[in-house]
C-alpha cells in the first residue's frame, strides 16, 4: 500500500474550505464551541500543513489528474472514439458551453485555486513563532506552486481566466471580467513559480513524497515561458532541471505508466492515487462535497482500457498514432528492446493484434476486439500488466506524471530550436528519449543516410514512402512536433495544448483526413486477408475519427474550451 502524508483522506478537512451564512434566527448566531471555522483553524503549522492535504487532494478531481481528462484527450490527433461513446462531442468538435467537463473542469480548478488563496491569506496573519525553521515558507511556496498549476490549466484550457488572489468577501471580489494568458502568467503564475523556486526543497523525505519541490516549480516555470514563446526564459528554466542532475530518465519507460515504481527518477510532478485507500468507494468520487468520502482513486483505467477486459476503450488510438509506432524503428543493436519487433514505449503504450507479450494475462487477441475499425487499444494508464480486468468500481491506483524528465528534454529541444536554430543540440535531447525507447536515434539516421533522417509522421500505407529531409531547424521541429512528442507523451495531457500552441490544428486535421479518405476508398485492398493487412490490420471499416472535425475546426472557437454557462450567467462582470 503507497501512503504519503499528502495522500491521505481529507474528507474531514473539507468543511473548513466551505462557506455558509445565516441569520434568520438568533439561535445561528451563537458559536458552536465545537466547530471547526476559518477563525479557529488557521492558527499552527500542523492546521496549515492539513490545509496543504485539501489543496493537494483537489489535484486527485477526475478532470485535473483523472479518467475525465479523456475528454480532452480527444481533441487531439493521437485519440478517437465511437459515436456511441460520450467523448464523441469533443472528437468532433460540438461540445457546447455546458457540457460536462467544460463545467466539471472549471470548478474544479476553482475548487483548488480557492483552497490555496485560502492557505495563502491566512499564512501572511499566522505568527512566526507557530512555526518551525523554514516551514511557514515552505508551506506558502507548496500552496503558491499549486495554484500556478491550477492557474496554468485554467488559462490554457479556457483561452484566459478569473483572477483571484484571494478570498473573496463581495460580489465585486467574486465577479471579474476575464483576463489573458499574458495578465494570468505576469499577475499569478510567474511570481508565485518564483516564490516556489526560492523556497521549495529540491527533495523531501520519504514521508513527503509527492509535495512539490524546486524542480517541478522551475519546470513548470519553463513551461509557462515556452507556451509565452519567451525562448530564452525557457531555455534557461529547462536547462536548471536538467543541469541539476537531480533526475534521470528510468531505464524502463514502463515505470511512468503503472503503480510499480511511482515517483521515480524521472518523476518530477506527479500526482498520487490508491486502489487500497477507502476501498469500495466509486472511483469518481471526489471530496468537494460535505459528508461525502473521496475515492483516493483514479478512474482513467476504467475509461482507456479494453471493454473486453471490464474497461470502456471510450478512446482508442488513431490511424495515425497506431501507424507512428509501427514507424518507430527498433534499433536492433540496443539492448533495451530485448529483441521485441516493436519499441518499448510501443509495448507500453498501445496493444495492436500483432503485439507482444501477454494483455490482462491472456495472449493478445484471447478475448474479442479488434474489430470494427478499432486497430488497437490503449495501455498506457491501465492495470493490462497486473490484473485480469478492471474494477467494477472504476478504481485505479497508478498515479498521474504531469511532468516528468523526458517531457523537458523534448521541450528544452523545442526551445533550443526556437531561441537560436541550435538543431543539433535539440537532436542531442531527442536521441536522449528515442534511445531509452529503443529505437533508432535521428542520429543514427543520418549517419546511414548522409546527415538525413525520414520524416516518420507521412504514412508509408497511404504514401507508399516517406521522404527523407536534412535535418534543420525547421524539419527537427516537425520531427518534435508531429513524431517525437505524440509518441513519448500521447494520453499524458499534452497533446492538444501543444497542438494548439504551434498552431497546426487544422493542417493536421486535413492530412488525417486525407489519409482516413485513402483507407476508406481503399479498404477492399486493406482486407486482402481476413485479419486485415500490415501495419494497421483494419476490418469491417475506417474509423471516421476526422469526418467531423476537420470541417467544424475554427481557431477561434475551439483552441480553447469556451467559459461556462454557469461563468456567464452568474458573473455580471465577465463581459467588461
Amino acid at each position: 500500500m503507497k501512503i504519503s502524508k499528502i495522500h491521505l483522506t481529507i474528507a474531514t478537512l473539507v468543511s473548513i474550505f466551505i462557506f455558509t451564512s445565516c441569520n434568520e434566527d438568533r439561535f445561528f448566531d451563537q458559536e458552536n464551541p465545537n466547530a471547526i471555522t476559518s477563525e479557529t483553524f488557521w492558527k499552527t503549522q500542523q492546521q496549515f500543513n492539513s490545509g496543504l492535504t485539501a489543496a493537494y487532494g483537489t489535484l486527485q478531481f477526475q478532470s485535473i489528474s483523472g479518467g475525465e481528462l479523456q475528454y480532452e484527450m480527444a481533441l487531439g490527433d493521437i485519440a478517437g472514439s465511437e459515436s456511441w461513446y460520450r467523448p464523441t462531442a469533443f472528437r468532433n468538435l460540438t461540445y457546447t458551453d455546458a457540457t460536462y467537463y467544460v463545467t466539471d473542469k472549471w470548478n474544479e480548478l476553482y475548487i483548488g485555486i480557492f483552497r490555496t488563496n485560502q492557505i495563502i491569506e491566512f499564512l501572511a496573519q499566522a505568527d512566526d513563532a507557530n512555526f518551525i525553521g523554514n516551514g511557514k515558507a515552505e508551506i506558502e511556496a507548496q500552496a503558491r506552486f499549486l495554484r500556478a498549476f491550477f492557474y496554468f490549466q485554467v488559462a490554457n484550457t479556457y483561452g484566459g481566466a478569473i483572477l483571484h488572489t484571494g478570498i473573496p468577501k463581495t460580489d465585486e471580489e467574486l465577479n471579474k471580467p476575464l483576463s489573458s494568458i499574458t495578465d494570468v502568467n505576469t499577475t499569478v503564475i510567474i511570481p508565485d513559480l518564483i516564490y516556489a523556486q526560492n523556497n521549495l526543497p529540491t527533495t523531501w523525505g520519504p514521508d513527503d513524497t509527492g509535495r512539490a519541490t524546486w524542480g517541478a516549480a522551475t519546470a513548470l516555470l519553463g513551461k509557462v515561458y515556452l507556451f509565452a514563446e519567451d525562448w530564452p526564459n525557457a531555455v534557461t528554466q529547462f536547462k536548471n532541471v536538467i543541469d541539476s542532475d537531480l533526475y534521470q530518465l528510468t531505464p524502463n519507460i514502463m515505470d511512468n505508466y503503472t503503480d510499480e515504481n511511482e515517483f521515480n527518477s524521472e518523476s518530477i510532478f506527479e500526482v498520487a492515487y490508491s486502489a487500497d485507500l477507502n476501498p469500495g468507494v466509486p472511483g469518481g468520487n471526489v471530496d468537494d462535497t460535505p459528508a461525502t468520502t473521496g475515492a483516493e482513486a483514479s478512474t482513467m483505467a476504467t475509461a482507456l482500457g479494453q471493454l473486453s477486459f471490464g474497461a470502456y476503450n471510450t478512446l482508442l488510438p488513431t490511424y495515425y498514432l497506431h501507424e507512428l509506432f509501427t514507424n518507430d524503428e527498433v534499433d536492433p543493436t540496443n539492448p533495451i528492446n530485448d529483441g521485441n519487433t516493436w519499441s518499448k514505449r510501443m509495448n507500453s503504450s498501445i496493444v495492436p493484434i500483432n503485439g507482444e507479450g501477454l494483455y490482462y494475462g491472456l495472449e493478445i487477441g484471447e478475448k474479442g476486439g479488434w474489430a470494427f475499425g478499432q486497430s488497437a487499444y490503449i495501455k498506457k494508464f491501465t492495470n493490462w500488466y497486473s490484473l485480469k480486468a478492471e474494477d467494477s468500481r472504476s478504481r485505479s491506483g497508478i498515479n498521474f506524471r504531469h511532468i516528468r524528465l523526458a517531457d523537458v528534454y523534448l521541450m528544452y529541444a523545442e526551445a533550443v530550436i526556437n531561441n537560436s536554430n541550435d538543431f543539433s543540440t535539440a537532436i542531442t535531447y531527442i536521441d536522449l528519449v528515442r534511445s531509452r525507447a529503443g529505437v533508432k536515434t535521428l542520429q543514427q539516421y543520418m549517419d546511414e543516410n548522409g546527415g538525413m533522417f525520414p520524416q516518420l509522421h507521412i504514412s508509408k500505407q497511404v504514401h507508399g514512402s516517406q521522404p527523407m529531409v536534412a535535418a534543420s531547424a525547421n524539419t527537427v521541429m516537425t520531427h518534435i512536433q508531429r513524431v517525437e512528442r505524440p509518441l513519448e507523451l500521447c494520453y499524458e495531457g499534452h497533446r492538444w495544448k501543444d497542438l494548439v500552441r504551434w498552431g497546426i490544428v487544422k493542417e493536421v486535421f486535413t492530412e488525417l483526413r486525407a489519409d482516413e479518405i485513402w483507407r476508406t476508398e481503399h479498404l477492399a485492398e486493406l482486407e486482402i486477408e481476413d485479419d486485415g493487412i500490415a501495419p494497421l490490420f483494419i476490418k469491417e471499416r475506417v474509423r471516421p475519427d476526422f469526418f467531423l472535425a476537420t470541417d467544424n475546426y475554427d481557431s477561434a472557437t475551439h483552441d480553447y474550451l469556451p467559459i461556462p454557462a454557469q461563468e456567464l450567467q452568474t458573473n455580471d462582470n465577465f463581459n467588461d
